[in-house]
């Protein structure tokens, strides 16, 4: 994985954590509850993507996750983001936030291509690596995955997924379009959140 990625996952898990950490606070959960929720919004959905392909989850056979993860609370502890519930709309939140998703749902789709998956495992595990995490979190206090509710969030594992499923089919899978596919993603994110971009809901 190129250095860049693994700065990206980083700041991935720094964002998720504390994301977890957020939830945590609003639901009234204990310590043990805030560390299970933002581990698993870290961590989960890598864990459940490692699971799928067969082999020992990333964050149980290297370090710096689970640092990461510890660092992030620690801070979120000293810095009392206990009491800025706003902070998941601020700006610099956002763009780490978004970072990671990126980053999170390229590692998803680049591994279920090593492992020479079809176009539907591709999204799949793409959308997985990125949402799975926060998904099982929502499952685990009872309420709606934010996911399924939110703005244009999960959308953009998907649009990550169908890019570099068609490079790989075009045979142009490299260092330089899977990081124009970043860029892009990280970009068409900032503008859908901006613009307050929603999927179209039904009324029942």
């Amino acid at each position: 994985m190129p250095e860049f990625f693994i700065f990206a996952d980083i700041i991935g898990i720094t964002a998720f954590s504390i994301s977890g950490f957020l939830v945590a606070i609003k639901n009234r959960l204990d310590i043990l509850g805030i560390l299970i929720a933002s581990a698993l919004t870290a961590l989960g959905g890598g864990i459940i993507r490692d699971a799928i392909l067969c082999s020992t989850p990333f964050a149980f056979s290297s370090l710096y996750p689970a640092i990461t993860l510890f660092l992030s609370l620690f801070a979120a502890f000293v810095f009392k983001l206990y009491n800025k519930p706003s902070l998941e709309q601020k700006w610099i939140f956002v763009v780490s936030d978004t970072i990671g998703l990126v980053a999170f749902s390229i590692t998803g789709a680049i591994l279920a291509i090593n492992a020479e998956y079809n176009f539907f495992g591709i999204m799949i595990l793409s959308f997985i690596t990125a949402m799975g995490g926060g998904v099982t979190r929502d499952v685990m206090i009872n309420q709606v995955p934010t996911v399924l509710i939110s703005d244009f969030y999960g959308s953009i594992a998907v649009i990550v997924a169908l890019l570099l499923a068609l490079l790989e089919t075009l045979d142009i899978l490299n260092a330089l379009s899977i990081s124009s596919v970043a860029i892009f993603s990280i970009v068409l994110r900032l503008i859908a959140f901006k613009r307050g971009w929603q999927l179209p809901k039904f009324n029942a």
